[in-house]
């Protein structure tokens, strides 16, 4: 097969007549997607194997799980699972939000959004609108192949409600992400609460089991008045699937039950238990704790700065009123001042008498006295009257530069330093992602090469003979090769990395996708896309504990047949 009719396919489940249901991937991430059905029915579990065969084929997506129920993946894939509660791999909010994009995209990290835990729901749009922005945005340069999944979609995008900020990017996003590489794919159990034109713009739907009569005329105005009746008679996992890449306009057919933790199934009488779930690297959990650090770090200089101000208005105050005081009694102080000048009035208008007479002047003598006193004292509140007024219009000044410095604090706090995006750190890894922690992801497969190294991969090698032949000489004689370039061109691997997978598992036999991971120093998800490349192209074969091998023919080119005499 040509590499211009070539179209990598992920297989979800089976028709009504028996055959495959294969989804084309390049059409699911980057097309326009709508699942639904009534609670119950399966559609749910539809994303589950979605995004369990993209995840299988070395593909990263984005889910927002509003009901907390899809972190059942990281049983089997190391994702990212971010969100409010405890249970997460890390507590983010909208200042992450440009982080996650770029985890998600360019560090090629699957990332669970769970908004379930968030009690302010504002906090959670923001959140999911910051993110969404910050996809398109960097996908608008990178062109990359990525899929969006949206639960409950009905919240962002009603029909009879208004549209929000949140909505409207959705709806962007669906419109225009896919000349970028950004797919969505919306689910809800009501179709009739979603709004028409994302839905009628959708060029695949899966149509679950739908009971209510506003739900299954929609179905009958989208895809045909029959099936407004036979949609509601489905059984669990069945479905209707319409898609534009087929020539059958309607397929019904049963989606497989996914293989991964059903974390939204209805609890029952026996005991939770919670599987061992798969972690990703340290470092990219430190970058995020980094930015919720330096969030409060800054949050509390503001408060700090906003206790200062406070103190400072409250010693305003208290100046105030010192100085209205110390006016009142300067005010007093001069009326007493004017009385005492005007003693010759005072004896003018005493009745007479030499007795009298003396006694007023001793009196005028002390009030003359008291009078210079109070000048003094008159004199010092006035010098302590301009103290004050300087010292006022000091603090103003600085309560005003106070107020300035803690207003560019708030304005900056969301936008500043949040907005440099932090990296992994090391060389840049095949994908074109920048790579993670790589001990750590090594001792999160540590159980897988223990087992491995525990059980002899093949039988003791025998000598070899004349006729056998290294791998790089079958690569370079043989058709292999082609086979090889065109698996690295599909999984976007260089030929060296593919050579290190190949001689590893030419060295030791069967070995699982992270084990040859960590054999090469390259991602995981990278290097699964590349076995199942190499598996597609007969390069390799997976064994019933799936693991992967050199395929019988390329052993055969290794080890041809002895010549004859």
């Amino acid at each position: 097969m040509s590499d211009g009719t070539r179209q990598r396919q992920i297989r979800v489940g089976e028709t009504a007549r028996g055959a495959d249901l294969k989804l084309p991937v390049i059409e699911i991430l980057t097309g326009r997607g709508f699942a639904t059905g009534k609670s119950g029915s399966g559609k749910s579990n539809t994303a589950s194997v979605i995004a369990e065969e993209l995840l299988e084929a070395g593909y990263p997506l984005l889910i927002v799980d509003t009901d907390g129920e899809y972190y059942g993946l990281k049983e089997e894939y190391e994702m990212l699972h971010a969100g409010a509660d405890e249970e997460c791999d890390i507590q983010i909010g909208p200042e992450h939000a440009e982080q996650m994009a770029t985890i998600a995209l360019e560090e090629n990290v699957p990332v669970i959004l769970d908004v379930s835990g968030y009690l302010d729901e504002d906090v959670a749009d923001e959140l999911l609108r910051e993110v969404a922005r910050n996809l398109f945005v960097k996908e608008k340069k990178l062109k990359k192949p990525f899929l969006l999944v949206v639960e409950e979609v009905h919240e962002y995008i009603p029909e009879g409600g208004g549209v929000g900020e949140t909505g409207n990017l959705l709806i962007k996003i669906s419109k225009r992400g896919r000349k970028h590489g950004l797919g969505i794919l919306g689910i809800s159990q009501r179709p009739a609460d979603v709004k028409k034109d994302f839905i009628t713009q959708a060029n695949w739907l899966v149509w679950h089991r739908l009971t209510w009569d506003n739900d299954t005329k929609v179905v009958g105005r989208i895809i045909d008045t029959e099936y407004s009746e036979l949609v509601s008679e489905l059984d669990d996992g069945q479905a209707f699937v319409q898609t534009d890449w087929t020539e059958t306009d309607v397929r019904k057919v049963q989606f497989r039950r996914k293989r991964t933790f059903d974390a939204g199934a209805t609890p029952g009488l026996d005991d939770f238990e919670r599987p061992e779930l798969k972690s990703v690297s340290d470092a990219l959990v430190g970058d995020l704790q980094e930015i919720s650090e330096r969030k409060d770090r800054k949050q509390d200089r503001i408060q700090e700065l906003e206790a200062e101000l406070e103190k400072k208005k409250t010693r305003i105050e208290t100046l105030e009123d010192e100085l209205s005081s110390a006016r009142d009694v300067s005010s007093a102080a001069k009326q007493m001042a004017d009385a005492l000048q005007n003693t010759e009035t005072v004896q003018s208008q005493l009745p007479g008498g030499s007795e009298d007479l003396r006694r007023l002047h001793e009196e005028i003598a002390d009030l003359e006295a008291e009078r210079d006193d109070l000048r003094e004292q008159l004199e010092a509140r006035d010098d302590r009257i301009e103290t004050l007024e300087d010292e006022l219009r000091h603090l103003r000044d600085g309560n005003e530069r106070l107020q300035e410095t803690v207003n560019e604090r708030e304005a900056t706090a969301e936008t500043d330093e949040e907005s440099t995006i932090l990296q992994a750190g090391g060389d840049d890894l095949e994908f074109g992602y920048t790579p993670v922690d790589w001990d750590a992801a090594t001792a999160s497969i540590a159980d897988d090469a223990e087992d491995e190294t525990a059980t002899p991969a093949r039988d003791e090698p025998t000598p070899t003979s004349t006729d056998e032949r290294d791998l790089e000489t079958v690569l370079e004689e043989t058709d292999i090769r082609d086979r090889v370039d065109r698996a690295c061109e599909g999984s976007q691997c260089s030929a060296e990395t593919a050579r290190e997978v190949l001689a590893a598992l030419d060295e030791r036999g069967p070995l699982a996708a992270a084990t040859l991971a960590a054999e090469v120093e390259r991602s995981r998800v990278a290097v699964q896309g590349l076995l199942s490349e190499l598996r597609t192209e007969g390069v390799l074969e997976r064994t019933a504990d799936r693991r992967y091998a050199l395929s019988d023919d390329v052993r055969a080119e290794l080890s041809p047949p002895a010549a004859t005499e």
